[in-house]
């Protein structure tokens, strides 16, 4: 109980300072104003990528051991993304359980740390939209497409981002 007690606070923290300075890319709120675990990101596609433009919604959900454990995060917009599962989730290391990884892909330094915060998560989500990392994909036929055939995918990804501005 006291690690939810000591989640929900840190949480509450993150979130009026979040209202308090914004910060550029996107915005954050909660799903529902009586639960502080799940939280509605609407992130702007990056300048200069070609999710440029796009506006996209992810939520997050804080287990009650926060920070000692990372969030699950998902897209709940159209997403095609090598890190991201076709079901929405986002796959970059920092997500990952705290540790070793047992695959040995990942340094336990890469993996989740009990210091990220919702600033930094989203700001690699932002990232992770600028800069693929198709060596360890979560969607492979996503993968596939931003190796092989990268003008189908960003076809592709052309029409996500004019559906996410016709939902506006």
């Amino acid at each position: 109980m006291a690690a939810e007690t000591h989640a929900k606070l840190l949480l509450q923290k993150q979130l009026k300072e979040l209202n308090r300075n914004a910060v550029e890319g996107f915005s954050a709120g909660l799903v529902d104003e009586n639960n502080i675990f799940e939280w509605k990101v609407t992130i702007l596609g990056p300048l200069d990528t070609i999710y440029e433009g796009g506006v996209f919604d992810v939520v997050m959900t804080f287990p009650p051991d926060y920070p000692n454990s990372p969030p699950e995060v998902r897209f709940t917009s159209e997403m095609w993304h090598p890190n991201v599962y076709t079901d929405g989730r986002v796959c970059i290391s920092i997500l990952h359980a705290p540790g070793d990884d047992p695959h040995g892909y990942e340094k336990a330094s890469e993996r989740w740390l009990p210091v990220h915060t919702v600033t930094t998560i989203i700001l690699s989500i932002i990232s992770m939209l600028s800069s693929p990392n198709d060596e360890s994909p979560a969607n492979v036929d996503a993968a596939i497409e931003w190796r092989e055939r990268s003008d189908v995918f960003r076809k592709k990804v052309a029409r996500i981002v004019r559906r996410s501005q016709e939902m506006l």
